[in-house]
This record gives C-alpha cells, structure tokens and sequence, in this order.
C-alpha cells in the first residue's frame, strides 16, 4: 500500500503551490480509464477520481513542461491517490483560454516516483 511522505513546502517550477481540480477530462476519460484494453492486462486503468485526487496531491511535484513532451505544451503532476493506493502521474494541458484538460494519467514509473520521492 502506497503512503504519502508529507514534504513540506514542496513547490513546482514556477514557485506556486496551490492546483486546483483538473477543469475537463471529457475527451479523454475512456483513454484514461481503459489503458489496460489498450495496452495489455499488465496496464493499470486509472480512474479519473484517482487522477484527480494524484493531481490534488499537496506533496506532489509538477514539471510545467513535462520533461518528457515532445512539444512543451504539457505539465506532467506526479500525486497519491488514497483511493487507488499508488502514486499517479496526471499529464495536463491548457489551452488558449487557460482551460485544464486532463490528457492522460497513469501509475507512476520509477522515475516519476523518484521525483516524488526527492531522490
């Protein structure tokens, strides 16, 4: 079972801490939440609640860009999720009207957890 290591004080790139709800996951919330039909039974599906409360999580770690897009128009939160038990990373995007979408989530990999971690 996942248990949350209460940093304080951990902040993203920008220096801010607060996020608020992921604003729109319509689009992709059967992506979301039908990994493993996609990608094999080995593939965790994430509910969009679980994204949600990952994305909420106060000692997450934001990269605005994600250190792993190709383009640098999406942020990459890596959260808890009491519910799922696991840690979460959630890719968002805003668009031009400063609209949050939820892009995609799933369980973190040892180098998102490393980053959560502080190590």
């Amino acid at each position: 079972m996942w248990s949350a290591p209460y940093a304080a004080n951990r902040r993203d790139e920008t220096g801010l801490r607060a996020r608020v709800r992921v604003d729109d996951w319509l689009h992709r919330r059967e992506h979301t939440e039908q990994q493993s039909q996609r990608k094999g039974e080995t593939e965790q599906n994430i509910l969009v609640e679980w994204a949600d409360e990952a994305y909420l999580d106060k000692s997450g770690v934001t990269f605005d860009p994600d250190y792993a897009s190709d383009t640098g128009l999406s942020a990459r939160t890596i959260g808890g999720s009491d519910s799922a038990g696991f840690l979460i990373t959630v890719i968002t995007v805003r668009d031009e009207d400063d609209h949050l979408w939820g892009a995609t989530a799933f369980r973190a990999n040892s180098t998102d957890e490393r980053h959560y971690l502080g190590s």
